[in-house]
């Protein structure tokens, strides 16, 4: 069964609990937790407060968890930030799996010049993921590497490359962000899913409008026509709302980030019926 979860960066300035019961009173069913939710990684990663969050709403378990990738690099051609990058990766693996989440996403990253990719880029690439398939051996929780934006040092932005690199890792799964793929077109969010289907274990979800990315869903036809693709297709994970709340008019309270969510529930909700 589809459940509607949210990223815990649409609630940046609130303390882990608040987030928690935020989601909770919007009637979500799910929540992406990011690592750097400041509370949290300001705080030195305190995990017992995440786990008691979880446990706290029962509601929202199991959680996701998206792994550090805010001025990181996995595939940097600096080799301090490329280890740096990796471990940070390596250790959100064992982080996610003790707040029992069922899905890590990770970056790909890029190469480090704005220019095309090399096959050196590729080769770093493929010892990171290695170290993830390390990490995630005997455990419960699924990595999934994410789509990004089709940018000219970008490593993994068409459907053919994810496709590419899910073939060869049996291991890994496929995160699909419907902002990045939709800055190409709405077909291009349809080819991902036609032929990524069968791996995909977890879906950003927002709304794109002249250029501008990670806008609400509600009211989008090209919104609700991915979920029903994504339905017909026999998709049954989270469809995770990314919503950058400072594409707003003014600074949202607490409140009214709730009603948003609450809207954007209902809208989704009938996209599914």
């Amino acid at each position: 069964m589809v459940r509607l979860a949210v990223s815990s960066m649409f609630f940046h300035e609130y303390p882990i609990d608040e987030i928690f019961a935020s989601v909770d009173e919007a009637g979500l069913t799910g929540i992406e937790f990011w690592i750097e939710t400041p509370h949290f990684w300001l705080r030195d990663l305190p995990t017992g407060d995440l786990t008691a969050a979880v446990h706290a709403h029962p509601s929202l378990a199991p959680i996701t968890v998206h792994a550090p990738v805010l001025d990181l690099n996995p595939c940097s051609i600096n080799p301090r930030v490329a280890a740096a990058s990796q471990q940070y990766a390596v250790e959100a693996v064992a982080l996610a799996e003790e707040a029992g989440a069922e899905v890590l996403t990770v970056h790909p990253g890029r190469r480090t010049a704005k220019r095309t990719p090399s096959a050196y880029d590729y080769e770093r690439f493929e010892a990171y993921l290695a170290r993830l398939h390390e990490a995630a051996k005997g455990r419960r929780v699924r990595v999934a590497i994410e789509n990004m934006e089709p940018k000219v040092n970008s490593l993994l932005c068409t459907p053919e490359g994810v496709r590419e690199v899910l073939d060869a890792n049996p291991w890994l799964d496929f995160t699909l962000d419907v902002a990045h793929a939709m800055s190409v077109s709405a077909g291009e969010v349809c080819r991902y899913i036609d032929l990524c289907i069968d791996r995909i274990v977890n879906v950003h979800l927002s709304a794109v409008e002249n250029g501008k990315m990670h806008l609400q869903v509600r009211g989008s036809q090209e919104a609700a026509a991915v979920v029903r693709a994504l339905t017909r297709a026999g998709y049954d994970g989270c469809l995770t709302l990314e919503i950058e709340d400072r594409n707003f008019t003014h600074p949202l309270s607490l409140e009214e980030k709730i009603t948003l969510l609450q809207g954007e529930r209902t809208f989704l909700e009938g996209c599914l019926s």
